[in-house]
């Protein structure tokens, strides 16, 4: 691991065009598609998504967020989410449907309707089954009729339950969900389809000071990860190897963990026991867009971000195999995170995102 000074616009090159693409083997590829990022990146969510399925790639991930799902009391209004798995079955594509209820992927995380909070969740401390027992019962309430909607699709293969369930939601805010929230939850969504995995992710930390400050935060109960692999059939891990910690005058801070998170440690660990415990991992977030200082990632002209020029994309995609490759079983799925962004550098004059992606589907 190194932390990094770096001026955080580098020059576009061509090398994603030469980085050698690993073969996956039986591990399916896929994106996220983050319906509430596309109104920040300025895109339409239907010519979006349009664009990112005519990719052959194998798997999508949906999310049902809560607040958008019921915008009101008593409302339930699914269209928007209707139409994302409509047009993925269209398209040929496998679905996990992240049922949240009160984490989802795609920033900020939290989707729970304002009309179930009579007041916001306490900072530093951890939200349980007997501390809020009406918003538990409102959320898996929710989470059941998501899947009992949809439990009928075919192309629906798992479901997710939260999004790294018991970790800190980011640096805004220090309440956590406690395990026995999840468990409640994951019961609920096993209870109304039997049939198919659950998935939980969590974040992997790939640097010192993260893996620290993580095992700091959460070691009453244990991380997202500890959790997921307690309650789950399917383990996600959200890796990010560079990202920004702070801006310093015209340069910032990066914790760049490079390859050297896959050497032993807790991702070794993870895949003995999966392979001891019959379970799954997948690459629930493969770093494919840049994370810099602020929420949106940047979108220069004629340059990329240092946290994730075109070429990391398959970088980050050639380490996760080379991990998984080394005597252990394959993943069972390889997601690819910012194919949202990928389609603004595009239409911004910069295809090399997309073309970045478009090597490991028809090279690896």
């Amino acid at each position: 691991m190194a932390i990094r000074l770096r001026r955080p616009a580098v020059p576009l090159t061509d090398a994603w065009r030469h980085v050698p693409v690993r073969p996956r083997g039986s591990t399916r590829l896929g994106i996220s598609f983050r319906t509430p990022v596309l109104a920040a990146l300025g895109l339409d969510a239907g010519a979006t998504m349009a664009a990112l399925l005519a990719h052959p790639f194998q798997l999508i991930r949906l999310g049902a967020y809560w607040n958008r799902l019921e915008p009101a009391p008593a409302t339930f209004v699914p269209d928007e989410l209707d139409r994302q798995v409509d047009a993925a079955e269209r398209a040929g594509k496998e679905v996990v449907l992240c049922v949240g209820p009160v984490k989802t992927f795609g920033y900020p995380e939290f989707f729970v309707p304002a009309h179930h909070l009579a007041a916001p969740l306490p900072e530093g401390r951890l939200v349980t089954p007997s501390t809020h027992p009406d918003l538990l019962t409102a959320a898996i309430a929710f989470a059941t009729r998501v899947v009992e909607r949809y439990r009928g699709r075919r192309s629906i293969v798992a479901w997710q339950v939260e999004h790294e369930a018991v970790d800190p939601l980011g640096a805004e805010h220090s309440w956590r969900l406690a395990g026995t929230w999840a468990e409640e939850e994951v019961n609920a969504v096993r209870a109304a389809d039997p049939t198919r995995p659950v998935v939980m992710s969590g974040f992997l930390p790939m640097s010192l000071p993260g893996r620290l400050v993580q095992g700091w935060r959460c070691r009453d109960q244990g991380d997202s990860l500890a959790v997921a692999q307690r309650l789950a059939d399917v383990v996600g891990l959200d890796c990010y190897p560079r990202l920004a910690l702070a801006g310093l005058g015209g340069r910032t801070l990066y914790l760049d963990g490079g390859r050297r998170p896959w050497r032993g440690g807790r991702p070794d660990q993870l895949r003995a026991w999966a392979r001891h415990a019959g379970r799954q991992l997948l690459i629930s977030e493969g770093q494919a867009e840049p994370w810099e200082t602020v929420t949106s990632p940047p979108n220069p002209a004629n340059g990329a971000m240092y946290s994730c020029p075109p070429e990391r994309v398959i970088g980050n995609y050639n380490d996760c195999m080379a991990w998984t490759g080394q005597g252990g079983d394959p993943l069972w799925a390889y997601l690819f995170w910012g194919a949202e962004y990928w389609i603004l550098r595009e239409r911004s004059g910069d295809p090399t995102y997309l073309g970045a992606f478009r090597r490991v589907l028809d090279e690896g």
